[in-house]
């Protein structure tokens, strides 16, 4: 019974290895491994060359082998590889902090260091409900996320996510207490649109009928993307965002930008904040912000919140929550050295001098065979295909096999192919990527 439970390995060599958000049985029978990679492009264990559309997982932003960053995580590690922040501190995340700050919107220049975009979203919801509490309003518990988000994959970051498939195994251990906005992915009103649809800034008008549902003064935060990525890149409708920001202003309620993907560039200014004028409350962050070198992940703050705590004996702690990880000095050392790449070759904003090309040439697959939408801003772009009856997902996960046997990465979330790729990018790569992935679509049925 065992061995016909537990049948032979196809690659033994692979086996222990558990992948995340993988297909393993897929994957380990036809494996895709990656052995190098500098600048635009990764290289396979035979040598093959395959350009990075989608800039490692949404976090190589200046692209691979970055000799600034490679020198100062080296330099650190002989210098000093681990200091405590209970109690404790060391230059470099004081430095670092203050360097975010300075690049944040106007107001969140409190900066609390985690290790990963799903630990900085847990962190952040956990300081919102503490928050309220601080200031006398300890029945705000309620958490608002949105259909379609994704938040990481803590037990709070699912709660207030809305994929499904990251919540249907866990719904008996989600938080209690969370509501959910609808979405605003909708083909029918604003399919093909350029940029920001036109369609759905009444959406957000949803908040206030939660509100009248729950009433304002149980409600601790509203969390969303900016811009969604695992969903398959979907957009806020022009006005959406500063609908939100009434809202809560209106019925005080904090608001989360989660800028996990969005941060650093990836849409033509520092922050999605930045480029939507929307200023939240608290700002998630990670991915971009050592340029995937190591992990790291930082929670921006607007000062008032930082305040509330800090009351009562000045020997006590104000808030107990960190990671031992929490301002690791190397990942400061790699997150210092990525800022500094980002300012000198200009790569915070340079997705907008790039934004018309790109969205010209995604916008070229409209009219293929099964593309139903087409979606950009920044250097993001998703092309979404119809699915083929009573496989969901089959037809995307054969395009994205196909154009990375043709030397090129894109990113399969459902039946969308979405593509983000590191801000380097030149003008022949943008259409070396739509060209093969229009070839791949074409020949797909």
């Amino acid at each position: 019974m065992n061995a016909q439970l537990t049948p032979a390995a196809i690659n033994p060599e692979l086996d222990a290895f558990w992948m995340p958000f993988t297909a393993n049985r897929q994957f380990k029978a036809n494996p895709r491994l990656l052995a190098r990679a500098q600048g635009m492009f990764y290289w396979t264990q035979d040598g093959r060359e395959v350009l990075d559309g989608v800039a490692g997982l949404w976090c190589v932003n200046a692209g691979h082998g970055r000799r600034e960053i490679t020198e100062a995580v080296t330099k650190q590690l002989e210098t000093m590889e681990f200091a405590p922040t209970f109690q404790m501190g060391h230059p470099l995340a004081f430095e670092l902090a203050n360097r975010l700050a300075k690049t944040a919107p106007p107001g969140l220049d409190r900066i609390f260091f985690t290790n990963s975009g799903s630990e900085s979203v847990d962190t952040a919801l956990k300081i919102a409900v503490a928050y309220h509490r601080a200031r006398g309003a300890g029945q705000r518990t309620r958490l608002i996320g949105r259909e379609k988000g994704y938040h990481g994959v803590g037990f709070g970051g699912m709660s207030v996510g809305g994929m499904v498939n990251n919540r249907k195994f866990f719904g008996s251990s989600m938080l209690p207490g969370v509501d959910h906005l609808p979405h605003t992915l909708d083909i029918e009103h604003n399919a093909f649109s350029r940029g920001l649809p036109q369609w759905g800034a009444h959406l957000a008008n949803e908040l206030e009928r939660l509100i009248a549902l729950h009433d304002a003064s149980t409600i601790a935060a509203v969390i969303v993307e900016p811009i969604s990525g695992s969903a398959g890149v979907v957009l806020p409708p022009a006005g959406y965002l500063k609908r939100l920001r009434e809202i809560c202003d209106k019925h005080d309620i904090l608001l989360i930008f989660d800028e996990v993907i969005t941060g650093f560039g990836r849409v033509g200014k520092p922050f999605a904040a930045q480029a939507f004028d929307v200023t939240p409350d608290m700002m998630t962050t990670a991915k971009g912000l050592t340029n995937g070198a190591i992990p790291m992940g930082a929670v921006f703050s607007q000062r008032k919140i930082y305040d509330a705590f800090m009351q009562g004996p000045e020997n006590a702690i104000e808030l107990f929550h960190g990671y031992t990880y929490s301002a690791h000095p190397v990942a400061c050392a790699a997150a210092l050295a990525a800022l500094d790449v980002y300012v000198k070759e200009g790569l915070l904003t340079r997705a907008a001098s790039l934004s018309a090309q790109w969205e010209n040439a995604v916008h070229s697959l409209r009219g293929l065979p099964h593309v139903i939408d087409v979606r950009n801003y920044g250097l993001i772009g998703a092309v979404e295909l119809e699915p083929r009856q009573g496989k969901p997902g089959a037809r995307a996960f054969e395009v994205f096999l196909k154009c990375f046997e043709r030397g090129v990465m894109v990113r399969q979330t459902g039946d969308t192919i979405a593509m983000s790729p590191p801000l380097i990018i030149e003008p022949k790569q943008v259409e070396r990527i739509v060209e093969t992935l229009g070839g791949v679509i074409r020949e797909t049925a």
